[in-house]
């Protein structure tokens, strides 16, 4: 690895830049056509916010997005005025970024002088505990600050040259992106220290500590509210979060060797890992602090000799501490652990690591051409393992059912491919899946309140109904599960109740859009229709490309013999949904009723097409004399 050294001292950045984006292009290939996954609606701009005044919104409105990281959702509301929900835009954009970071980190460890920069910049773009954050758009968030932390970095270290305020100030520019973007990246000034005593073997007050000062203010308030969002916006508070101090040093002693493991051996990745059960009378789970602890003080003790390993540790664990468990994090609720918390983290372990065998492999008598054979053949294996795991990506399906062959007690990889299922109209395949998902994890509301939709759906109301029953009652204030209560109700003939449990859906999130389409169907039914329309006139104000709002509403007046009002909404269920039988068989109706014919077999034909069996459509043939050209 020698020669890998010396070579990689003559490639220029822009050729290193060129070879990186190729290779991480053809590592990510399975995925970057891969389709929208699990909370990537909450990242990709919603339709409220795709406006101009939406922008402002996504950094004026504390809770108008998931997090408060406005300049990563203003990148995604750039991309989704580029090219809408088509996925590969985005899955090109994780890639460059990810690949600009491995750029980035080659230009910081040359800027150190540190050996291997090459190796270790192609390093980080193929190892494939990076595919959670590449290969996921949701995770723009790690790869986007991590474009903006070493940036910062870079930046500071120019300024470190000759001290002045304009390059200060540029480097506290770009930290400043890092934290708007993700606030895992206030951990900056901590590892700019750490940098600057394994240089110098000090840290001066002057010269680094308090120009710092205001970058670790910044990252505290940063922190501070996101804390305050995770536990009062997302979620992170409760029974799931209720670990005492003894019980989060163990857990974040086993963290960190968790995370070290994967990086060294990345077997067995997988989306939901299994979550731990933390308890301080087991012996054994003392050992990782303690060996955590141990491994420390030898370091420190090795300090004299060379400082790297402990800086190198240091990095790697302080970069960790936001997902140590001193903090509650929403994805403790699946598991203490995700590939995606690492990504930051593994660029000062890896630096260290190839620097070491950079180092190790010259001292050995092997022949020159051994170095760079070796060097390829690690990569070759990183990219293949990488290639392998971002195919799990390319759907929610292929997702969750590699994830439960490789981890099948994983309650919320069965509640996430139950709810695909049913999302999919396969609800007889999503059922299995959400029974499992709720042995698993009891009394949890999503899980009850999906389970009981998925049985509304299996015309199985009465069976839903307790379930939906229990849901309000654990989170009273759980909007969508009053939605679905109301829908049992309505099913089992008490619309009374159900029109009362929509209104409190509506009360609850006013936005509900299927609990308002829901409510004006429940009051159009009960002949009320001016109340029902002035519901579906809301719902349509709030999605207007939603086919069901359009679908529901040209129904309710038809059934009032308002067909000429219902005609150009069923046109416009139709035109949103083209492929739904219902729709394509109402507007052949309404169209009969007006005497176009011609247009009205053609609608017939097309539900015929794709629900063969239509028995609606099939008869509206009948009735002007046609049959349907596949039919026996």
């Amino acid at each position: 690895m020698s020669t890998t050294v010396r070579e990689a001292g003559r490639w220029p950045i822009s050729g290193a830049f060129a070879l990186i984006l190729m290779a991480t292009l053809v590592a990510y290939f399975p995925a970057l056509t891969g389709d929208f996954l699990w909370d990537d609606a909450g990242h990709v701009t919603h339709p409220s916010l795709q406006s101009w005044s939406g922008l402002g919104r996504i950094w004026f409105e504390v809770g108008a997005t998931q997090q408060y990281y406005p300049l990563l959702h203003t990148a995604f509301w750039i991309e989704h005025r580029l090219w809408g929900d088509a996925t590969t835009g985005y899955h090109l954009v994780n890639v460059l970024w990810h690949a600009t970071s491995a750029c980035l980190l080659i230009a910081f460890l040359r800027r150190l002088a540190i050996p291997g920069a090459l190796l270790a910049g192609l390093v980080f773009a193929l190892h494939p505990v990076a595919v959670e954050s590449v290969a996921w758009i949701a995770e723009q968030k790690n790869t986007l600050s991590t474009v903006f932390y070493l940036t910062a970095a870079l930046a500071w270290l120019r300024f470190e040259d000759d001290r002045r305020p304009g390059r200060y100030a540029v480097a506290s520019l770009w930290f400043l992106a890092a934290l708007l973007t993700k606030t895992v990246t206030a951990t900056l000034p901590a590892a700019l220290l750490v940098v600057a005593w394994w240089r110098h073997g000090r840290m001066s007050w002057r010269g680094e500590v308090r120009p710092l000062l205001p970058w670790f203010g910044a990252g505290l308030g940063a922190g501070l509210v996101t804390a305050h969002l995770e536990a009062t916006q997302i979620g992170a508070s409760g029974a799931d979060f209720a670990l005492g101090g003894i019980e989060r040093v163990l857990l974040a002693g086993r963290v960190v060797w968790f995370y070290l493991g994967k990086l060294l051996w990345p077997a067995d990745l997988t989306f939901f890992y299994p979550r731990w059960t933390i308890d301080a009378t087991i012996a054994w789970q003392w050992l990782f602090p303690m060996a955590a602890l141990l491994l420390l003080a030898a370091l420190v003790w090795w300090r004299r000799r060379d400082r790297a390993p402990l800086a190198a540790a240091l990095l790697f664990g302080g970069t960790l501490f936001p997902v140590l468990g001193f903090v509650n994090v929403y994805p403790f609720v699946f598991s203490y652990v995700a590939d995606h918390f690492q990504y930051l983290a593994s660029i000062g372990m890896i630096a260290f690591l190839t620097a070491g065998a950079t180092r190790g492999f010259a001292r050995l008598a092997w022949p020159r051409w051994s170095g760079p054979a070796l060097a390829a053949a690690v990569l070759m294996i990183l990219g293949t393992l990488t290639w392998r795991q971002s195919g799990q990506y390319r759907d929610v399906f292929a997702l969750y059912e590699s994830t439960l062959a490789r981890n099948p007690s994983s309650w919320a990889a069965h509640l996430n491919l139950g709810t695909a299922w049913d999302d999919a109209g396969e609800p007889e395949k999503a059922l299995p899946h959400l029974q499992q998902a709720l042995a698993l994890k009891p009394g949890r509301p999503e899980t009850l309140n999906t389970l009981g939709n998925v049985l509304n759906r299996l015309g199985r109301a009465s069976e839903a109904l307790p379930l939906l029953e229990q849901a309000v009652r654990l989170q009273p204030r759980f909007a969508a599960a009053h939605n679905t209560h109301g829908a049992a109700l309505m099913t089992l003939g008490r619309a009374d109740d159900g029109i009362a449990a929509f209104r409190r859906a509506l009360d609850l999130n006013p936005k509900l859009t299927p609990a308002r389409v829901n409510l004006g169907w429940a009051l159009g039914n009960q002949g009320r229709v001016a109340e029902a329309v002035a519901q579906f006139e809301q719902a349509h104000r709030l999605q207007p490309e939603l086919a069901d709002v359009e679908f529901k509403w040209a129904l309710i007046l038809a059934l009032h013999d308002r067909v000429a009002e219902a005609l150009p909404h069923f046109e416009r269920a139709v035109a949103l949904q083209p492929d739904n039988p219902e729709a394509r068989h109402a507007l052949g109706r309404a169209l009969l009723a007006f005497g176009r014919n011609a247009e009205a077999a053609a609608h017939f034909q097309e539900a015929l097409r794709v629900a063969p069996q239509h028995a609606g459509a099939r008869a509206g043939l009948e009735r002007l004399g046609r049959r349907h050209p596949n039919a026996p």
